[in-house]
């Protein structure tokens, strides 16, 4: 198999309760947290992470100015809607122009994981990584998650925007894997990609198009495996900037598979090369303490 290019060219207080309403429609019953003081609040506490502010176009900056501080503060995503959206999303509730969206579970912090990482290359255990572009499906990225803690993944990244979070039906899916796997949240997956680069760790994208099948790549590699969205797949740009592509072969009418079934496929053909691998390296090792024998 052939490597394409050397990674070197890459290279104050309130006392408010805090309301909560469940969004079965847009984030798969992720918990909302609506009104001006409750949001504030939210943010406040730090005990759940919030994923995305959205605010009534037109309203006040005056009023929204602390509000605003903090969610900059806290690099939270604040998004502006226009009133006919945000009744839909609440419905008759008294939400002030604002409302929350918090996560099941916190995420980890981007810089920490891949620092974390560089702890790992050039072990038996080389770095695994799962990058997320776009997984919109509460379902397939509660599954996904599951299945990366199962194959040892040592992280996952998602983008901040237009990708599911981790909403109380991802947690239900991922079958507790939240408490194992740290999934982390990136403003720019392209970015990301030249950080994972820059630690010596492979990209590796997927692509139906691939001219190579994921089985003829060497996975004992540093790797990050790049996954995309369930519908058009990887963005153009994130699909240009990983060192390889790769393809699931199917024999159906279907052209492939389930993003999460995909997942599974790769992350288990990672593991089952590393094993390979690792059971080689303790017979050589064996033989030479035997003398050769």
């Amino acid at each position: 198999m052939s490597i394409r290019k050397s990674h070197n060219s890459d290279r104050g207080g309130y006392n408010a309760s805090v309301r909560v309403k469940s969004e079965p429609r847009e984030t798969g019953a992720a918990s909302l947290v609506y009104g001006l003081i409750p949001v504030i609040e939210a943010l406040r506490a730090g005990k759940r992470q919030v994923e995305e502010i959205t605010i009534l176009e037109g309203a006040k900056p005056e009023r929204l100015r602390h509000l605003l501080e903090l969610a900059r503060e806290l690099r939270v995503p604040v998004r502006r809607v226009p009133r006919i959206e945000l009744d839909r999303k609440l419905g008759e509730v008294s939400h002030q122009g604002v409302a929350a969206r918090i996560a099941a579970a916190r995420y980890a912090a981007a810089d920490d994981l891949l620092d974390s990482l560089n702890t790992k290359i050039g072990t038996s255990d080389p770095p695994l990584v799962l990058g997320l572009d776009g997984i919109e499906d509460p379902r397939n990225m509660g599954s996904i998650l599951r299945t990366a803690e199962c194959a040892g993944v040592h992280g996952v990244f998602i983008p901040e925007r237009r990708a599911a979070g981790l909403t109380e039906v991802v947690a239900k899916v991922a079958a507790g894997a939240l408490e194992y796997v740290p999934v982390a949240r990136v403003t720019n997956l392209v970015r990301l990609i030249g950080q994972l680069k820059e630690r010596n760790i492979w990209v590796v994208g997927t692509d139906a198009e691939a001219q190579q099948e994921y089985t003829d790549w060497d996975w004992n590699l540093p790797v990050a495996i790049v996954l995309g969205n369930e519908g058009h797949g990887l963005h153009r740009l994130v699909s240009e900037r990983c060192d390889a592509l790769v393809r699931i072969p199917v024999s159906g009418s279907l052209e492939s598979l389930n993003v999460g079934v995909a997942a599974g496929v790769l992350l288990y053909e990672a593991r089952r090369q590393r094993r390979l691998a690792r059971g080689s390296g303790e017979w050589i090792r064996s033989i030479a303490s035997d003398g050769g024998s």
